[in-house]
């Protein structure tokens, strides 16, 4: 490990700078229709001959999870203690014994989800709101945990202090609106509770008035900017009006086009669609997306900027309007992820390629077509490498979002593929 790390260091800032992703060495799927050649069914592997992930290259995820949740429990031994987050602190860590949990309805996996759940609500400190960043992702993983394990009087506990918080975040006028630290990421807290406890667990009017804070600073800050036409929908962070999933307005117009979120048909029409296709109209011909509306330099393909994040919400946007350029959309662009998502930066989800193959598991759920999944089981091969691509290694490298977790989450998924979701923020 060592040698490795120095091995890392020697690599120069601008040539990190120069070239931000891998090529793509991989051939690309075999389309089989009508052939039934026997060459191009063994192009086609990791994936059998009936399209699915075949059991040998589940076998190797299997073994590489074990091999990476020994590193990872072995690393955060000495990982911030006062880190809480879901993004890069224990809470991440919890979310992913609930996932190994869910694929293999292992009780030890609960406990160990318990055990880090319990460090967490142990440290909170009320200082921001949101699932990733903030007091509500320990709050409502807490409560979902303590509801699997029965523990009703601690689940509850947690639900009503995650509640409470919604004062601040309706009355707070420096607060944004953004997945990572604003109001949509306290929204998916909500959202993802009701999902996992049932419809209802908060109330719908609950969650009404957090959509209504949203979609009114969205339509204030348009009108600030005299874009009600084009964009009727407009949010800044740090007074930069980004494009992506962890800052930007597709991470919020994701949430907003939830289903548990309840926004009125006619809201979703006027505001939201409007306010999507603005975002598709600053399309890079190569299917990227810049950063920010101010930003025209096509260089970040990762989910937090560029065009994964997008796709997400493309995805979204054909479920709820039915139309198909969403869709197609959605699929065209995922060509520079296949092309430039194999990340220097690292493994994780928010800006490595493991959150980039998610997106190949999405649209596999969304349109049951092979090319997808093979091309997912592509980035799930590059992560069984861990560690040997000299990549950059994260501040935070056994956390979610930031580090190994993340690679184990994604790694996980190839196992129900067709029930995938990128975790704090798919629902």
């Amino acid at each position: 490990m060592g040698d490795q790390v120095s091995k890392l260091k020697q690599l120069s800032s601008s040539d990190m700078e120069e070239q931000r992703f891998f090529q793509n060495q991989n051939q690309d799927y075999v389309d089989q229709a009508g052939s039934g050649s026997g060459s191009e069914e063994r192009a086609n592997e990791p994936l059998d001959e009936e399209g699915k992930v075949s059991a040998s290259f589940q076998k190797k995820v299997q073994s590489k999870i074990k091999d990476l949740l020994q590193q990872m429990e072995e690393g955060l031994k000495t990982a911030d203690p006062h880190d809480f987050s879901t993004y890069t602190g224990w809470t991440g860590i919890a979310l992913l014994y609930l996932q190994l949990h869910r694929c293999s309805q292992e009780s030890s996996h609960l406990q160990r989800a318990l055990d880090y759940v319990k460090r967490t609500l142990r440290i909170l400190n009320g200082r921001k709101v949101s699932f990733l960043c903030g007091d509500a992702g320990p709050l409502a993983v807490g409560a979902v945990v303590h509801h699997k394990l029965r523990n009703t009087e601690e689940s509850q506990d947690c639900l009503n202090r995650l509640v409470l918080l919604q004062s601040s975040v309706l009355s707070d006028s420096d607060l944004s609106d953004e997945l990572l630290y604003g109001r949509a990421g306290f929204l998916f807290a909500l959202l993802y509770v009701n999902r996992e406890m049932g419809e209802n667990t908060v109330e719908e009017s609950t969650i009404t008035q957090v959509v209504s804070a949203i979609l009114d600073s969205g339509k204030s800050l348009s009108q600030d900017q005299k874009k009600t036409e084009r964009c009727p929908l407009l949010y800044e962070w740090h007074r930069k009006q980004y494009l992506g999933a962890a800052h930007g307005l597709t991470g919020i117009f994701y949430m907003l086009l939830q289903p548990g979120a309840r926004v009125p048909a006619d809201v979703l029409s006027e505001f939201v669609r409007p306010s999507i296709d603005y975002v598709r109209h600053k399309k890079f011909r190569s299917g990227n997306f810049p950063s920010s509306l101010t930003n025209e330099s096509d260089r970040l393909v990762q989910w937090c900027h560029g065009a994964p994040g997008v796709i997400h919400t493309l995805l979204m946007a054909h479920q709820v309007f039915q139309e198909e350029k969403y869709l197609k959309e959605a699929s065209d662009c995922s060509e520079v992820i296949w092309q430039r998502g194999f990340l220097r930066k690292g493994y994780g989800l928010c800006h490595g390629t493991a959150g980039n193959g998610f997106i190949f598991l999405s649209l596999y759920r969304r349109t049951k077509e092979r090319k997808h999944l093979y091309r997912a089981c592509k980035f799930a091969e590059w992560c069984l490498d861990y560690g040997t691509h000299g990549c950059r290694i994260p501040d935070r490298p056994y956390s979610l979002f930031e580090g190994m977790a993340g690679t184990v989450y994604f790694l996980s998924e190839l196992e129900n593929p067709e029930a995938s979701c990128f975790p704090a923020f798919e629902l």
